[in-house]
């Protein structure tokens, strides 16, 4: 996080964003910044390919962060109007500056998104055989590695002592290191996990979202400024996420996956529906925008556990559902 902490204090002099840009045919543009590009984000790329962001006078000019510091950078920098990003990411910036303010008003996704990889086949996996191994691990102070080890400990084994965790590879290299020899096991996100199935290099034997249960694992985040000067914008961006995220409720496997191949045309459609399907039969994808305060503070405690908290960021202080709750009430009523 010290990247993080530097940017915070070099961009704390910048003048406030003066807000989204109209364009000539009276549509906003919103510059949005993904922590990175995954099929876990499916009920975004709905609504984008399903126009249901244009239905709302929005144009989103997408963008891949590549990671939590430099997603949050674009944001307290005003590169960016609104984030995809782990809760654990507007808690940090809150806890570290005082002179930014971030508001957490949607959530995508409510679980982990990554899986335990094998070398080989396991019919019946418990998490004591990683006692004694080589976990090929995710960045340290990351929601996925917190997760990891609060799944490691639940089951009865300490992280580090116990397993040993390599975390000196890149992310994005994490498949080629594993398919290379590197660890007994890999803690990856989709689609690169049923890729090595798929190539015979790796085999999937649990799961650490099912493991570790409901949290605000990636929610849409802003500025407070932005937050209070944009209110409409804000309630037309989370209401075209909201039908996103009732569209792959109710539609098929199958059908969710044809949608993605228009954000994914390296992945071919049997890899397309094997995430999916773990996805959706995991509830990983939230069915409504709105922030739980319990699965919240099961975040705080995932992150303390970690050693990760740098200080406790009380909900209210982040999270703002006032939002969320009116677009779900106006759904309903529209029925």
């Amino acid at each position: 996080m010290i990247g993080l902490v530097m940017a915070l204090s070099l961009f704390s002099v910048l003048i406030a964003c003066t807000g989204p840009e109209k364009q000539a045919d009276g549509i906003n543009k919103i510059r949005l910044v993904e922590v990175t590009h995954s099929l876990f984000y499916a009920p975004q790329y709905v609504a984008m390919s399903k126009g249901f962001f244009k239905e709302e006078g929005l144009d989103i000019e997408l963008t891949n962060g590549n990671g939590g510091d430099k997603t949050m950078t674009t944001l307290v920098s005003n590169q960016s109007d609104i984030v995809l990003v782990g809760a654990e990411a507007g808690i940090y910036v809150t806890s570290r500056s005082s002179r930014q303010s971030i508001v957490a008003f949607a959530q995508l996704t409510q679980t982990d998104g990554t899986f335990l990889v094998s070398r080989k086949p396991i019919s019946s996996f418990t998490w004591s055989m990683i006692k004694g191994k080589k976990l090929l691990g995710q960045r340290r102070g990351g929601m996925p590695q917190m997760v990891s080890e609060y799944v490691q400990r639940v089951n009865g084994i300490e992280p580090r002592k116990d397993v040993e965790i390599i975390q000196n590879v890149d992310y994005k290299n994490l498949p080629t290191a594993f398919a290379s020899g590197t660890g007994d096991f890999a803690q990856l996100f989709e689609p690169m996990a049923s890729k090595l199935e798929q190539e015979g290099k790796g085999y999937v034997v649990a799961s650490f979202g099912k493991n570790s249960g409901l949290v605000p694992y990636t929610c849409y985040q802003t500025k407070k400024s932005f937050f209070d000067k944009h209110p409409d914008l804000i309630k037309r961006f989370t209401r075209a996420v909201y039908k996103g995220q009732k569209w792959v409720e109710t539609h098929s496997v199958e059908e969710v996956a044809d949608v993605m191949k228009q954000h994914f045309p390296e992945s071919d459609e049997s890899i397309l529906r094997r995430v999916i399907e773990r996805y959706k039969s995991q509830g990983s994808f939230a069915t409504d925008p709105v922030i739980d305060e319990k699965e919240y503070n099961h975040l705080l405690d995932i992150m303390e556990q970690a050693g990760e908290l740098p200080k406790k960021v009380p909900y209210e202080q982040l999270v703002d559902n006032r939002i969320s709750q009116e677009v779900i009430k106006e759904a309903g009523a529209k029925k």
